[in-house]
C-alpha cells in the first residue's frame, strides 16, 4: 500500500522525532515499520465479565490483520464494566458513565499516539456506542469489532433467566436449590448476553450505520468467523487509509435511518434510542426523538427473540444472522442502499450475493405476518413527559395501562416492594431520581422488571422511570422520562394514589391531576441531595446532558 500517513508521520518521521522512535523500538517496532500506516487496536479486554474476558484474542487478530496489509498494529487497552453483575446495585451508576469514559479513553490514546487509524471491540452493552462515538469524534479511518454474543446455557438459559428467577423464589414457585441450579448453568463462557439485549441490538445497529464488516454483528464469541472478523477489520482499515475513507463519509442521516430500521425489525433494546443519539451528536448529524416515531410508523417488528419473543441470538446466526434480513428490509426500499461502508462499497453492495433466510425458520417473520405493524420503540409525551418517554411495546404487553401510582425515590427501593408483595395487580411502578443526573448515571432496571415477571405480574404491572431499562427488560415498562425527577419534572410531582394513563396508540403518558394542584406540588418541591459531590460521578452529573439528547457529556 502506498505511504499515507498524515498523522503518525508527525510524531515519527526526521531528526527531531528521534525520541519518539527510541519510545517505540521497545514495543516492537523496527525501522521499516515507521514508514507504515500505524492502526490502533482498542481493545476491551477485561476479566471483570465474560462479555470481554476474550477479547485480547481478536485484538490480536486484528494487529495480524493490519501487519499483514501494510500497516503496523499497535495494541491499547481500555477499560469495561459489566451491567449484568452491577444490576441492581450502587455500581450501576457507573454503567453508562463508562460509555463516556471510554469513548474519551480511546480518542485520547489514538490523538496521542497519531495512529493514522485504528479498530476498536468491544464487547459489552456500554463498549459498543462508545466505540462508535470515538469514531465519530476523530473521524480517522476506522471499523468496529464486535466481540461477539455468548452460546446458551443449559436449557437455553440466558442472564434474563436468572434475574427472572429471583422473582420467582420472592414467590415461592422456586426454592434455593432451583435458584443455585439456575444461577450455575445460565452462562456458559465468553461473550455478550444471549438474546435481543442491548449489546447485540448495539452490534446490529452499528452494522447498519456501516461501522463493521457485514456480518459482524452476527457470530459468536468464541468461534472462527469471529477471529477471521478481527483479521478483516485490521486488514480493512489500512484499505480505507489507503482510500482515505472516514467516519464522516460513513455516517449520514440515511445511515443512521437504516440503524434505527434494523432495530426496529429486531424488537431490539430502548437503550438503542440513547446511543444513536449520542452517536449522532459526535458525528455532527441532526437526530431527534420524533425520527424515531417518523421511521417505526412504517417498519415492522419481525424478530421473535428474547426477550419478549422465543429464540437467542446464537439461534439467529445458525439461520444466517442479520444479513439476510438487511437484504429483505433494503428490497422493500425501508433502507438506503446507497450509504458507504466500511468495505468501501455501498450497503447494497454488499447484500447483492446475500441468500435469504431458510424457508422453515422460525426466527424472523415473513413481512406479512409480522410480530408488530410497527415500531415496538414508542415515543409518549404528556403532562408526565414534556421532552419524551421511551417505551418498549411489543404487542404482548397491550396499548395501554392506567393505575395507581406507587413512588419510590431509588431503585432499591421499588424492589423490595416488589418483593415483598407490596406491589399488586393494577399497580404503576413510579421509580425517580434515577435519571442522568439524578442517579446519577441513569441505572438499568432489569432487577425490578425481572422481578414483577418473575412475580407473574408482568401483563398486571406498569413501571414507569427518568432512568432506563436493560435490553433484558420487558414488560409494560416506559423509561428515559424527562425532564427527569432531579431536575423538578413532573415525575418528581407524583404521589401515592395519583392515576397514571399510558397510552401506546396516542403516545402518551398523562398524570391525571389538575394543573393547578400540580403547580401547588411544585412550589413545594425541594431538590434533593446529590448522590455525590465528588469524583467521576459528580463530574458527570454536572456534564450530562438530558435523556432525550443520548445523556452526553461532551
Amino acid at each position: 500500500m502506498s505511504n499515507k500517513r498524515p498523522f503518525s508521520s508527525i510524531v515519527v518521521d526526521g531528526p527531531t522525532q528521534a525520541p519518539s522512535r527510541a519510545m517505540l523500538y521497545p514495543v516492537g517496532f523496527t525501522q521499516s515499520d515507521f514508514k507504515k500506516p500505524q492502526v490502533g487496536i482498542a481493545s476491551t479486554w477485561s476479566m471483570v465479565t465474560p462479555c470481554n474476558m476474550h477479547i485480547n484474542e481478536l485484538a490480536e487478530a486484528a494487529a495480524l490483520g493490519s501487519d499483514e496489509n501494510g500497516g503496523k498494529g499497535v495494541l491499547f487497552n481500555t477499560i469495561t464494566v459489566s451491567d449484568g453483575i452491577s444490576m441492581g446495585t450502587p455500581g450501576m451508576r457507573y454503567s453508562l458513565v463508562s460509555r463516556e469514559v471510554i469513548a474519551d479513553s480511546i480518542e485520547t490514546v489514538v490523538g496521542a499516539q497519531g495512529f493514522d487509524g485504528f479498530v476498536a471491540i468491544g464487547g459489552c452493552d456500554k463498549n459498543m456506542p462508545a466505540c462508535a462515538m470515538a469514531m465519530a469524534r476523530l473521524d480517522r479511518p476506522s471499523v468496529f469489532v464486535y466481540g461477539g454474543t455468548i452460546q446458551p446455557g443449559q436449557n437455553r438459559r440466558d442472564i434474563v433467566s436468572v434475574f427472572e428467577a429471583v422473582g420467582a423464589h420472592a414467590a415461592g414457585t422456586i426454592d434455593d436449590k432451583g435458584l443455585l441450579e439456575v444461577e450455575a448453568t445460565a452462562i456458559p463462557g465468553p461473550g455478550s448476553c444471549g438474546g435481543m439485549y442491548t449489546a447485540n441490538t448495539m452490534a446490529s445497529a452499528i452494522e447498519a450505520l456501516g461501522l463493521s464488516l457485514p456480518n459482524s454483528s452476527a457470530q459468536e464469541a468464541i468461534s472462527d468467523t469471529k477471529r477471521q472478523d478481527s483479521y478483516k477489520a485490521g486488514a480493512a482499515v489500512c484499505h480505507l487509509i489507503e482510500k482515505g475513507i472516514k467516519p464522516s463519509d460513513i455516517l449520514c442521516k440515511e445511515a443512521f435511518e437504516n440503524a434505527i430500521t434494523l432495530v426496529i425489525a429486531l424488537e431490539g433494546s430502548t437503550n438503542a434510542v440513547l446511543h444513536l443519539l449520542a452517536i449522532a451528536k459526535a458525528a455532527g448529524i441532526p437526530l431527534e426523538l420524533d425520527d424515531f416515531t417518523r421511521i417505526g410508523q412504517n417498519v415492522p417488528v419481525l424478530a421473535d427473540m428474547r426477550p419478549a419473543g422465543q429464540y437467542s441470538m446464537s439461534e439467529l446466526i445458525e439461520i444466517g444472522g442479520v444479513q439476510p434480513l438487511m437484504k429483505l428490509l433494503l428490497d422493500e426500499k425501508m433502507l438506503h442502499g446507497d450509504c458507504m461502508t466500511v468495505t468501501g462499497r455501498s450497503l447494497s453492495e454488499n447484500l447483492i450475493e446475500v441468500e435469504p433466510y431458510p424457508k422453515t425458520q422460525k426466527v424472523i417473520r415473513p413481512l406479512n405476518n409480522p410480530i408488530k405493524k410497527d415500531s415496538h420503540l414508542v415515543v409518549l409525551y404528556g403532562n408526565l413527559a414534556a421532552e419524551g418517554a421511551i417505551a418498549k411495546i411489543t404487542g404482548h404487553e397491550g396499548l395501554r395501562f392506567s393505575g395507581p401510582a406507587k413512588c419510590f425515590h431509588g431503585e432499591e427501593n421499588a424492589m423490595a416492594a416488589i418483593l415483598d408483595g407490596t406491589i399488586v395487580a393494577g399497580d404503576v411502578v413510579v421509580v425517580r431520581y434515577e435519571g442522568p443526573k439524578g442517579g446519577p448515571g441513569m441505572r438499568e432496571m432489569l432487577s425490578p422488571t425481572s422481578a414483577i415477571n418473575g412475580r407473574g405480574l408482568s401483563q398486571d404491572v406498569a413501571l414507569i422511570t427518568d432512568g432506563r431499562f436493560s435490553g433484558g427488560s420487558h414488560g409494560f415498562v416506559i423509561g428515559h422520562i424527562t425532564p427527569e425527577a432531579f431536575d423538578g419534572g413532573a415525575l418528581a410531582l407524583v404521589e401515592d394514589g395519583d392515576i397514571i394513563t399510558i397510552d401506546a396508540v396516542s403516545r402518551e403518558i398523562v398524570l391525571e391531576v389538575a394543573e393547578d394542584v400540580l403547580e401547588s406540588r411544585r412550589r413545594a418541591w425541594e431538590k434533593p441531595k446529590p448522590y455525590t459531590t465528588k469524583g467521576v460521578l459528580a463530574k458527570y452529573a454536572r456534564l450530562v446532558s438530558s435523556a432525550s439528547e443520548g445523556a452526553v457529556t461532551d
